[in-house]
């Protein structure tokens, strides 16, 4: 096995081009959130947006310092270029990329970030199914790497059996029409013996947000106080996250762009668990096989029950550690 990961793979699709990462000339102390979507990703971003800015007045979104780096249309280079060097202090990037298409910087620390498969179809059958025609627009622009984005099915199970058993890409087996999910983790799970990447889990978030805020703040090697951690973690539940988001106007009219219903809708139920009343046995078999076919068994473990990684060893998760 090589001594550190190495991008092996180009991801350019409707959403996705790995290659605007060329622009990025790291730093010292970058922190790079990383998920497959609809696992947490924006909250993570919340957290470590007032751990790092919350004692500014005003203090900046998300959207201001926190850039994905990957997204096709979120335009030119040259202006991603700008923005990430405008960027004070420490930045934190977004990434939906697997590890083989993602640079390792070893100065960097890279969160990742999971959740069970069957609830993040559920959270993307929500903000799949409510596209604008100006996201379709920009997502099928005529500058697009290969097939179009598709409509969303009517039938969400139609979608799920995709889903979970079809690639966009030919070196993926589920995804579709996104980009991979399991295999997101998976690549990033093989090389969990790194000390500068750290696994956080949606359920514990839920269950625990203190701890899952300690433990982000020490693996970043920041000190807040008690005093901060606490307005850290009223601040960013699910609830006051999607209060503030839907009363920034900027941030709001960009999601209306985007989804019908805008922050509403994007920031959906955040619960887990719904996917007992869709899924049925056949499409749970599915599932099970996908599972066997991306993920080792501790990976797939982990995606289903969270907990605590140890890393630095090659270990797999502390089960029942929260």
């Amino acid at each position: 096995m090589p001594e550190r990961p190495s991008v092996t793979r180009c991801y350019q699709n409707h959403h996705l081009d790995s290659t605007r990462w060329d622009a990025v000339v790291p730093r010292s102390g970058d922190i790079i959130v990383t998920t497959s979507y609809k696992s947490g990703t924006t909250w993570m971003q919340e957290i470590l947006l007032h751990l790092l800015h919350g004692d500014r007045d005003p203090m900046p979104t998300v959207h201001d310092v926190s850039p994905w780096v990957d997204a096709r249309f979120h335009g030119p280079r040259e202006a991603l270029v700008e923005r990430l060097e405008a960027i004070e202090g420490r930045r934190f990037l977004k990434s939906h990329l697997p590890f083989d298409g993602l640079p390792y910087y070893p100065e960097a620390r890279y969160v990742v970030v999971g959740r069970d498969a069957r609830d993040v179809f559920m959270s993307l059958a929500n903000h799949y199914g409510s596209y604008t025609e100006s996201a379709y627009s920009a997502f099928n622009s005529p500058d697009r790497p290969g097939d179009p984005f598709p409509r969303c099915p009517d039938d969400l199970r139609t979608l799920w059996q995709d889903w979970i058993s079809r690639g966009w890409f030919e070196w993926e087996s589920e995804g579709y029409p996104m980009w991979s999910n399991l295999y997101h983790t998976q690549t990033y799970w093989n090389w969990r013996h790194l000390e500068n990447l750290h696994f956080v889990h949606y359920n514990d978030m839920l269950a625990d947000l203190e701890s899952e805020v300690r433990r982000l703040a020490a693996f970043c090697s920041l000190e807040p106080s008690d005093e901060a951690v606490a307005r850290t973690v009223e601040a960013t539940t699910f609830a006051n996250v999607r209060k503030r988001v839907e009363a920034t106007p900027e941030t709001e009219d960009l999601s209306k762009a985007f989804f019908e219903g805008g922050q509403r809708t994007f920031f959906h139920k955040g619960t887990n668990g719904r996917w007992r009343d869709l899924l049925t046995d056949e499409d749970l078999d599915l599932y099970e096989a996908a599972k066997t076919r991306v993920l080792e068994p501790e990976c797939a473990k982990w995606l289903e029950m969270g907990g605590a990684v140890v890393v630095g060893q090659g270990s797999g998760p502390v089960q029942g550690v929260r």
